[in-house]
């Protein structure tokens, strides 16, 4: 099964239209130049709310470690994305501590063996690259280049996902989830339940008929 993270929330409304349509997790952004930033207050609305094995994950951009460690546990978050450009050690300590994702912006020249540093990582989410911005940048990853880097760790797949291209996507890159926010919104921050709706039934199924062939 793919999972799917909808990241970018910043209100209960739009956490419960994505829990309730099936969502693994929901990411909070604490990057205060994003659109789509949240404060510790506003999270904690969203958190307390959630029902159990829906995972919270905090996104944050070069934060000291003890400093996410700190947030993560006032928020009751399941885990962290690191955004930045956090150092191999300050990962590794917060991972003796959490789930941490490694976001990887795949800009030209990226090759899948520079991902071996970040093994300490619980998951790697390969996002797409856009100059100036840490993420929700709408840009596509290579899905092939995604394919040849699932083999030595568990592949969140974002950038530019949407209803109409994410079966296409999995169908390319086989990764362990996906993650979308801009491609499910009617504006930064704000979500749209019907793309929420039809990005999580097409995820489910492509999971449904690659299932089916896979017992043909």
């Amino acid at each position: 099964m793919t999972r799917v993270k909808i990241c970018g929330i910043t209100n209960w409304a739009d956490a419960k239209v994505c829990v309730d349509e099936g969502a693994s997790a929901i990411g909070l952004n604490f990057y205060a130049a994003s659109p789509r930033s949240v404060s510790p207050a506003a999270a904690w609305e969203i958190v307390r709310r959630l029902p159990p094995l829906v995972e919270a994950i905090g996104v944050f951009v070069n934060w000291q470690p003890e400093a996410v460690s700190s947030l993560a546990r006032a928020l009751r978050l399941h885990g962290a994305q690191l955004h930045g450009d956090e150092s191999a050690n300050d990962m590794e300590t917060l991972a003796g501590q959490m789930t941490v994702i490694k976001a990887v912006q795949v800009k030209s020249g990226f090759r899948p063996e520079s991902l071996k540093k970040f093994s300490a990582a619980s998951a790697i989410l390969l996002d797409g690259f856009r100059q100036g911005l840490r993420g929700g940048t709408g840009v596509a990853v290579d899905w092939k280049l995604a394919a040849r880097c699932t083999s030595d760790a568990n592949i969140i797949l974002a950038g530019g996902l949407t209803p109409e291209n994410v079966a296409e996507a999995i169908s390319f890159a086989r990764p362990y989830a996906v993650d979308v926010a801009s491609g499910v919104e009617s504006k930064p921050g704000k979500k749209d339940a019907r793309l929420v709706r039809a990005f999580m039934s097409v995820v489910s199924a492509t999971d449904s008929l690659a299932e089916m062939n896979a017992t043909l």
